[in-house]
Formats: structure tokens, sequence, C-alpha cells
């Protein structure tokens, strides 16, 4: 372990001389500042997190490596600016991990994954005065990981349903009242806000079944492109053009599609 260790070490320290190098030479390195390098970062997590959903081992490793560049970037130029070191960031995460893990490092005893996020959560909220349950969501976040994450929040501090199947009579009683607002066609302002409530009721019955809705919504993304890429090949090998098949033509090629993902499964 000792032997890995330094090795990860002197490998960590020849990825700072490396930034060292770039941040001195390379022209497009020198220019880069944390607003440059920020919209980058974003592309940089979510070919991450393509990569998780298709199980690619080999690009999670190679987009992990892409995301700590950024790290050892960020705290670079910050270095030269006399913010911050990358010594202080290791620093203050193991500080945050160390003190927001009592029952690993101190006395207090748990007796689940759910205390644990319970404490971490009641933590966070003694760290910083005037800090709020809600308040350390990004405002940038998607909307639904959003949602999710103010659900899970709101469930540290004791505020979530006593039973889970209790929470398909709030799905049922949203969509009753989308449907209302639809088939009345007043405002499309109220469906709007309706259609809010039951996508947020559904992203509430997903957190509480164990399902991350954002994961299963890009699968099913993924599913479809499969499938109308099928449905969009065999019409062009048949030279004929989507627009001119009727909805039966096409709903046939689409259960080919289906049948063939079963046998490939």
């Amino acid at each position: 372990m000792t032997k890995d260790r330094t090795t990860i070490l002197t490998a960590f320290n020849r990825l700072l001389e490396i930034m060292d190098e770039l941040r001195e030479k390379c022209p497009w390195d020198r220019e880069q500042t944390w607003e440059t390098l920020r919209t980058l970062t974003i592309e940089e997590t979510y070919e991450l997190a393509d990569a998780i959903l298709e199980e690619d081992v080999n690009g999670v490793a190679e987009e992990l490596g892409d995301l700590l560049l950024h790290i050892v970037f960020y705290t670079k130029v910050a270095s030269e600016q006399g913010h911050f070191t990358i010594l202080e960031v290791i620093n203050r995460i193991c500080d945050k991990l160390v003190y927001r893990h009592p029952h690993i490092f101190s006395e207090v005893k748990v007796a689940n994954a759910r205390e644990v996020e319970e404490n971490w959560e009641k933590i966070k909220l003694t760290e910083k005065a005037g800090k709020t349950v809600l308040g350390g969501i990004p405002s940038s976040l998607p909307a639904m990981i959003k949602a999710y994450r103010i659900q899970d929040k709101a469930r540290g501090v004791g505020f979530d349903w006593e039973y889970r199947e209790q929470v398909w009579d709030k799905f049922r009683e949203e969509v009753d009242e989308l449907m209302v607002e639809l088939m009345s066609g007043e405002s499309a302002e109220r469906a709007e806000a309706e259609l809010g409530d039951v996508m947020f009721s559904l992203i509430n019955a997903a957190r509480l079944y164990g399902i991350n809705p954002e994961n299963a919504l890009e699968r099913t993304n993924q599913k479809f492109i499969r499938r109308f890429g099928y449905l969009e090949s065999e019409t062009l090998k048949k030279g004929r053009n989507l627009r001119e098949m009727s909805l039966e033509e096409m709903d046939h090629y689409w259960n080919l599609a289906k049948e063939q993902e079963d046998q490939d499964s």
C-alpha cells in the first residue's frame, strides 16, 4: 500500500508539473480563467455522466482524468492570484470529510445509511450561520436534478412521506388537476404549473423507490434514439422517406426494433 501511495503521489506531482509548464509556455493555457474553464468543466462532467450510463469503464477513467485536470487548472489560476493552493484544496476536503463523518472519526453512532445522510444535513446547517436546508442547491442545476435534490434534502430533516406508497395518491391528485386545466383550455400558464406539479410528484416517487429519475429518463432517451435510428435506416434501405410512410408502417419497424433489442438482451 505504501508503494502504491508513493506511485500515486509521484503521478500527481507529475500532473502539477505539467500544469505549471503548460501555464507558462502554452498560449491557450495561459489565457484561461475560471470563467473560460467553467463551461468546459460542465461539458466534461456530462461526458463522464455519459460514460457511466454506457458502462464504459475506460471512458470513465479518461473522463475522471479530464476532471482532475480541471481541478488542478482552477487551483493553478487561484494560486497565481494568491487565493489558495492545491494543498489547501486537499486539506479542506479532508477536514470536511472527517467533520461530517463523526460516526467514523468520533463517537457518534448510526444504524444505517439514512441516519448518516440525516446527520450530514444537520452538520452542514451548523457550518455556516444563516444557512438553510435548501440554500446549498445550485440554482443552475437542470430542473429534474434540482427537484430530486430538493426532495432529498427535505427528507434529510424529516420532511417526507411516512410510507412511500402514499406518494401515489398525491401523484394521481396532481394528474387529475392537470387534466382539469388541459380540458378547460382556459390558461396555458395554469396548465404548465400543474404539469410541473405532476413531474415533481413523479420525481418524488422515483426517489422514494430508489430510482434516479435523471438516469431513468436518459436511458429511455437512448432507447428511443436506437429504435428510431433502426426505423430510419430500414426506411432508407427501401429507398423511402419517413414522411411518405404511414404511422402503421412506422410502427411495424418500431416493433421490429423492439424485437431485435429483446433478442440481443
